[in-house]
């Protein structure tokens, strides 16, 4: 079994903005398929089948410098190794669009991400990072911000780019995951 973790915030005040790139993802992913609340671990999920493995989708609803207390009532209850888990986030040291898979790494500063290795006791799991680029304003201002019509042309094109990644993520070992991806996203810039 998979777990995948959109990073975001609860609420419509906060659809589109910078921060729910990952509920965002997960929602082109699954085709807007419903999720639904399970209370119990305050998480919005979708469950499905890819190549035969059972993939659980959610959404936490803990806000997301807490987003580690839902993941980790996932993990205990499925019984679930740190490296069957991916994380998608925003990063703001990346351009908006570009992408980049990343395992067993730091914080970065992201408070999301803090709280998730702190809970799992790991850093030894997935991340799809996508960047939201940088602005000279406050960043909590800016990662609260919402997408421009520009910019959300470009997440749909990253989107796009990524749209057998949730396939391949389930049939492909993590380093040839790794190099497809981060290769890809690569030549695209060069492009």
């Amino acid at each position: 079994m998979k777990l995948v973790v959109g990073l975001g915030n609860p609420g419509k005040e906060y659809e589109n903005t910078r921060h729910n790139i990952g509920y965002m993802f997960l929602d082109y992913a699954n085709n807007k398929h419903e999720f639904n609340l399970n209370k119990k671990f305050n998480a919005m999920e979708y469950e499905t089948n890819i190549n035969g493995e059972k993939v659980l989708f959610i959404k936490p609803l803990t806000f997301m410098n807490l987003s580690g207390e839902a993941v980790i009532k996932y993990v205990n209850f499925y019984k679930l190794n740190s490296e069957d888990v991916l994380v998608i986030q925003d990063d703001l040291d990346m351009e908006i669009g570009r992408y980049k898979l990343m395992f067993n790494h730091g914080d970065g500063g992201h408070n999301g991400i803090k709280n998730i290795i702190i809970n799992l006791g790991s850093r030894e799991f997935l991340r799809l990072k996508i960047g939201i680029s940088r602005a000279n304003i406050d960043i909590k201002d800016y990662v609260l911000g919402k997408f421009n019509k520009e910019e959300k042309n470009i997440l749909n094109e990253t989107f796009n780019k990524l749209k057998d990644f949730l396939n391949d993520y389930v049939s492909l070992n993590r380093d040839l995951l790794i190099g497809k991806y981060n290769s890809r996203e690569l030549q695209d810039r060069k492009e």
